[in-house]
């Protein structure tokens, strides 16, 4: 019987023994097994492929989750920027430049409304001008702009350029306070046309007038003046200019037993053709207003380093069709031509001159340069057209 105990209670100790020690290597392979299973992908683990599918949709629609919830995580604070979730856009027929936005979003064009710092945007303008009157003035010529702005109504934005830098004692007009000054010294009026009146800015207004500063308007209305050019369908036009006053050409004599004129007769040989200028499709440049479509066409012709405009008058006709029907002078609303040269005094005496010479030496130097441009430009677009 002894034996028989001996020998039970020794195999129950063996037992023990391999059971903990059965467990203890189990933990340990278990170990290692489970660091070496985070180095395997489930490509590399064959297993059956409608298995991996649903593991893969599980873990992508996982992480789309995951995403969502930091949107709107991140759209809940108020330093949200929406930079962080923004969609793949690609628009060509945007302006150039605004492909990558939404075409609700993009404004084109422009305007010089004046707007309130305050309040709801809708409710800043009480009233929109409807047309747009830009001068080029310096001070001492400001009793003579203050005569020629009385005869324009609200519906008339005012753009003053200012050659001679000074600004602010212009406030001694009511009016100047709700004009536009922009100043910039020895500066003619198509430098500023060309720099600040780019077709996208006055978009808002159905004609626009670029006027000089020597102008008497006693004869002149200007809401008049609009209702004659609709009438007449004129998209170029001037007021007619009094005959003993700064008269260069025929076409722009005011004739008094009619509203409007285009045509006239200049000197023998001065017009090859009727329908040309200066016969007619014809104004000068002191007075012209533009209609906003052929603005569009006439600031383009414009050239940066040609500042005075002299020979762009001939050119005008190129902007709309048929010229001799849509360019005209208003004879009933009509103007006198004071002949300052206020401009030639922003000029520097050189080589004995004195200021005006230099500046009108340099006048017809750019006419000469102007011509020469248009005509290369016309003798490249038809070869090409010819070789095309």
């Amino acid at each position: 019987m002894g034996t028989l105990h001996r020998s039970s209670l020794s195999k129950r100790t063996n037992d023990s023994g391999r059971l903990i020690i059965t467990t203890i290597l189990g933990i340990v392979f278990g170990f290692f097994v489970g660091i070496s299973f985070q180095s395997l992908s489930l490509n590399k683990i064959q297993l059956p492929s409608s298995l991996t599918s649903t593991i893969e949709f599980a873990v992508k629609n996982q992480n789309q989750n995951q995403i969502q919830n930091q949107n709107q995580i991140l759209k809940s604070d108020p330093r949200y920027n929406e930079s962080s979730t923004i969609p793949m856009i690609y628009v060509s027929t945007n302006p150039r430049g605004a492909e990558l936005l939404p075409p609700g979003i993009v404004v084109p064009e422009t305007d010089f409304y004046l707007r309130r710092l305050w309040g709801e945007p809708l409710e800043d303008l009480k009233k929109k001008p409807k047309y747009l009157l830009t001068i080029t003035v310096g001070l001492n010529q400001r009793q003579n702009i203050d005569r020629m702005v009385k005869k324009f109504s609200e519906d008339f934005q005012l753009l003053l350029f200012h050659y001679d830098g000074r600004t602010s004692e212009w406030d001694e007009f009511e009016w100047s306070k709700s004009a536009i000054h922009v100043s910039a010294r020895r500066q003619t009026k198509w430098w500023y046309a060309k720099r600040f009146l780019h077709p996208d800015v006055v978009a808002a207004y159905e004609y626009i007038f670029i006027w000089d500063e020597d102008l008497g308007v006693e004869h002149f209305n200007g809401e008049k003046y609009i209702e004659l050019v609709k009438k007449h369908g004129l998209e170029i036009s001037q007021p007619g200019l009094e005959p003993n006053n700064g008269l260069t050409w025929q076409m722009t004599k005011r004739r008094g037993d009619r509203e409007v004129h285009k045509f006239t007769e200049e000197k023998p040989g001065w017009c090859s053709d009727p329908h040309v200028p200066p016969c007619a499709a014809f104004v000068e440049i002191m007075a012209p207003v533009f209609s906003r479509e052929a603005w569009r066409c006439v600031w383009h012709m414009i050239q940066n380093d040609l500042v005075h405009g002299w020979g762009l008058d001939f050119a005008l006709r190129r902007c709309v069709e048929p010229a001799h029907e849509k360019i005209g002078v208003v004879d009933s609303q009509w103007i006198i031509h004071q002949v300052i040269p206020s401009l030639g005094s922003q000029g520097e005496s050189e080589n004995g001159k004195a200021p005006w010479e230099g500046v009108r030496a340099r006048c017809k130097k750019e006419w000469s340069l102007f011509q020469n441009r248009l005509a290369t430009a016309d003798q490249a677009y038809f070869a090409q057209m010819g070789k095309g």
